[in-house]
This record gives C-alpha cells, sequence and structure tokens, in this order.
C-alpha cells in the first residue's frame, strides 16, 4: 500500500510540476502547452518510457469525463442571447458549414481515390468533429480577448451539436445501404442530443436559481462543481452526451443568473491542474504505432479534413457576413480532433464491424496528428488574426 501511494504522490505531483514548465515554454516558443503536454506523456506513457503508474492510465476514462465536464461548462458562457444577437449569423453559418463541408470533401475525396463509398461515409462524420478541450486551452493560454477568440470558442461548442446529428444521418444511409433500418440512428441521435438538451436545461435552472445566492469564494466553488459532476453523472448513467449536457447547462447559467461569471470563475480557478493531468494521460494513450499501419489513406484524410475545415468555415463566413480574418483564420483553428471522433468512430464500428479495423486504424492515427498539429495551427490563427 505505501509503494501504491508513493507511485501515485510522485506521478501526480511531477504532472503537475511538468503543467508549470509547459507553461512556460508554451509562452516563449510557438508550441502550444497542448502539444507539449500530449508530446510529453506519449515519451513517459506505454509506448515511451512506461513510467505512468498503471493506477493513472486504468482510471483515464474519469480523469477526461471531469475535464470534458469543466470544458464543456465554461463553452456554455459563450453561448448567451447577447453573443448569439450579436455574432449567431456567424456562429451558425461557420459551424453548420464548417462541418458539412468536411463530411462532404472527406467522403467524396476518399472514394474518388477507391475507399469503399460506407467507409469514406464514415470517416467523413468522424472527420467534422473537433477538440473543444485542446482549442479552449489554446484560447486560455493566448489569454485572447480579441472578438475572433470568443468566436471561435462559440463555434467549438456548438460543433457537437451538428457532428451528431450529421453522424446519426450518415450511419443512416450507411445501414440503408447495406438494406439495414435507420429507425435506430434516428432513435440514437434524438435520444443523445434530445436527452443532453432536456438534461442541461434541467439542471441548469437551479443551478442559475443558486449562483445568485452563493457568496464568492470555496462555497462558490463547490456548488459550482457539484453540479457539473451531477450533470456529468446523470448524463453518463442516462446515456446521453455529458458534453453537451454540461454545455447547455453552461449556457443556462450564463443567460439566466445574476451572478453567472462567479461559478465560471470558480471552475477556471481549478480546472487547468485537471486539464494537465488530462493531456498528460491523453499522450501516454495516443497509438502512435498505429500511424505505420494505414499509409496514404490517413494522408488523404489529413489532407481532405484540412480543406474541407478550411472550405466550409470560409464560406460560412461569407454567408454569415464575417470580416475577412475570420473567414481567412477560422478553418485553420479548428483542426484539433480527439474524443468525439473517437466516439464516433467506436459506434460506427461496433454497427458495421466489416470497416472496424480501418475506421479504428485512420481515427487514432489522424487523432495523434491532428492533437499534436491542430493546437500549432489553432494559435497561429490566433495571432493571425488579431493582426
Amino acid at each position: 500500500m505505501t509503494d501504491l501511494a508513493a507511485q501515485f504522490l510522485l506521478a501526480l505531483g511531477g504532472i503537475l510540476l511538468l503543467g508549470l514548465v509547459t507553461d512556460a515554454i508554451g509562452r516563449r516558443t510557438f508550441m502550444p502547452r497542448v502539444t507539449l503536454l500530449l508530446l510529453f506523456g506519449m515519451v513517459i506513457g506505454p509506448q515511451g518510457f512506461n513510467l505512468i503508474p498503471e493506477m493513472f492510465t486504468e482510471r483515464f476514462d474519469i480523469i477526461a469525463d471531469m475535464a470534458l465536464l469543466m470544458v464543456g461548462f465554461l463553452l456554455g458562457q459563450n453561448l448567451t442571447l447577447s453573443h448569439l444577437r450579436e455574432s449567431g449569423r456567424q456562429i451558425l453559418w461557420i459551424s453548420i458549414c464548417k462541418v458539412l463541408f468536411t463530411v462532404a470533401v472527406v467522403a467524396f475525396g476518399l472514394s474518388l481515390l477507391g475507399v469503399p463509398l460506407e467507409l469514406a461515409i464514415l470517416l467523413g462524420c468522424a472527420a467534422s468533429a473537433t477538440d473543444p478541450a485542446a482549442t479552449a486551452d489554446v484560447v486560455a493560454e493566448s489569454q485572447s480577448r480579441q472578438p475572433f477568440a470568443r468566436l471561435l470558442l462559440a463555434i467549438v461548442a456548438i460543433d457537437d451539436v451538428w457532428g451528431l446529428v450529421v453522424f446519426s444521418i450518415g450511419i443512416a444511409v450507411v445501414a440503408a445501404m447495406n438494406g439495414a433500418s435507420n429507425e435506430a440512428s434516428l432513435t440514437m441521435v434524438v435520444h443523445d442530443l434530445g436527452g443532453a438538451l432536456l438534461l442541461g436545461v434541467l439542471i441548469g435552472f437551479p443551478a442559475a436559481y443558486l449562483t445568485g445566492r452563493i457568496k464568492p469564494g470555496q462555497p462558490m466553488l463547490t456548488e459550482a462543481l457539484a453540479l457539473v459532476f451531477v450533470c456529468g453523472g446523470l448524463a453518463l448513467w442516462l446515456e446521453v452526451s455529458f458534453l453537451i449536457a454540461a454545455m447547455v447547462m453552461g449556457a443556462v447559467v450564463a443567460n439566466v443568473a445574476k451572478h453567472h461569471e462567479r461559478p465560471f470563475n470558480a471552475i477556471e480557478g481549478v480546472e487547468w491542474p485537471v486539464m494537465v493531468i488530462f493531456f498528460v494521460l491523453a499522450g501516454a494513450s495516443l497509438e502512435f504505432m498505429a500511424l505505420m499501419d494505414v499509409g496514404w489513406i490517413l494522408a488523404a484524410y489529413c489532407l481532405f479534413r484540412m480543406i474541407g475545415k478550411f472550405v466550409g468555415a470560409s464560406i460560412g463566413g461569407v454567408c454569415g457576413g464575417a470580416e475577412r480574418q475570420v473567414r481567412r483564420w477560422m478553418g485553420l483553428a479548428v483542426l484539433p480532433q480527439a474524443g468525439v471522433a473517437m466516439g464516433m468512430a467506436l459506434v460506427a464500428a461496433n454497427m458495421f464491424p466489416e470497416h472496424r479495423q480501418l475506421l479504428l486504424s485512420i481515427i487514432i492515427s489522424s487523432t495523434v496528428i491532428f492533437e499534436i498539429i491542430g493546437p500549432i495551427f489553432t494559435r497561429v490563427a490566433l495571432r493571425r488574426a488579431a493582426t
């Protein structure tokens, strides 16, 4: 027991100290701290020097859920009615066009190169997903208050909603191509999306009521964490999207509470230590050797995904009346890809086992690539948009 406790405390302390080092390096180089943490996790993880105790890696799912719940809640504060009135047209056009063009470019491009159409559609749907955690952290690290950064966070917040809808449609199309019924897919999207929206609203209104009656400090932090974790626990128990549920709860609090900034400030105060552990363990869980198994299909997928994001965001910016800087750089800012795409791939792989190996290999491999290079592009886009 003593040895296990020593290993746990040494690993925890070492990872948190690493967060301080990566933050300092990230502020002085072009490398975002997210990328540095992921790379370090790969080095000390099972595929590297294997220095992380199993008790950490075995509980990665729990840590990931905690981190993403905080991210979802904090993203919700960007979906206020005042912000939507100001930029709602841009948010909707860019987010929808970005998702649709990514799916279309990836699916059509891969099918032209000889990938089976069913697999190309599934990969296109998974490509539409982004990584809200990495994107939000790069914005927080940059300490940017420019309209571009706020618009980016709002777009990333709503991405998963459109991605889930498009993924469900893609599943239904592939099922119909195989002669199966699409009722299961329709039921899935109604349950997952509708349930998450309802849960977020049901918890959000009591949370908003409490927020104005609790003083800042430890009581507020306790209340905010309790509500976020209760929301996540219920979402996982009900098998609905906990990320969307937390985001909706955050949006309700931001729009209804008198002192809505208090719970968000409280969560922001404890978010970074959890995110440090999350990104290091995420890096440790990335299967780098999967890059060797998919060859040219992986390269084509990554290229088409980048083209789809860039073209879709640009066209959406034009339709939404966005400024030139937004049209030019938003597509570059939304390249990180992580857990949502993996979740889509796992669902699709279970429903269509004939495509399981190639589907998972490409999504796992592309996640390695986009989790490392995506935050770099996000930082570049933030800086360019500010000039």
